[in-house]
């Protein structure tokens, strides 16, 4: 009576040691394409986002009244990105242009 008890716990045994490392490779696998999918997700709603902002003018983003808007730069300017009109002298971007969300959510140029 001992030995189908032995045989059929060491059957169990191997099949656990088998079956525990594939089963948390398969949940890892699962794991792995639930998060790809997310982040495929959230850069398409990105992508959407800097299409958006890069279309509209920052006065438009920034509900500028009629009055500002005639005063302002950058709406006498539409060719040029807000942030190129504010530009300082020396080349810097002035504080308010780097925490706006027209300048963050802008495309990066691409150089050729």
């Amino acid at each position: 009576m001992e030995w189908p008890t032995t045989v059929s716990a060491m059957i169990l045994l191997a099949l656990l040691r088998v079956a525990i490392p594939i089963a948390v490779t398969i949940i890892f696998i699962k794991l792995l394409k639930w998060l790809d999918e997310r982040w495929k997700q959230e850069a398409d709603l990105e992508g959407a986002e800097v299409v958006k902002v890069g279309n509209v003018g920052c006065w438009e983003i920034n509900k500028c009244p009629a009055e500002q808007r005639a005063a302002c730069k950058a709406y006498n300017n539409p060719d040029k990105p807000c942030w190129q009109v504010f530009r300082e002298k020396n080349g810097r971007l002035q504080e308010r242009c780097i925490g706006c969300d027209v300048f963050r959510h802008a495309p990066v140029p691409v150089t050729a």
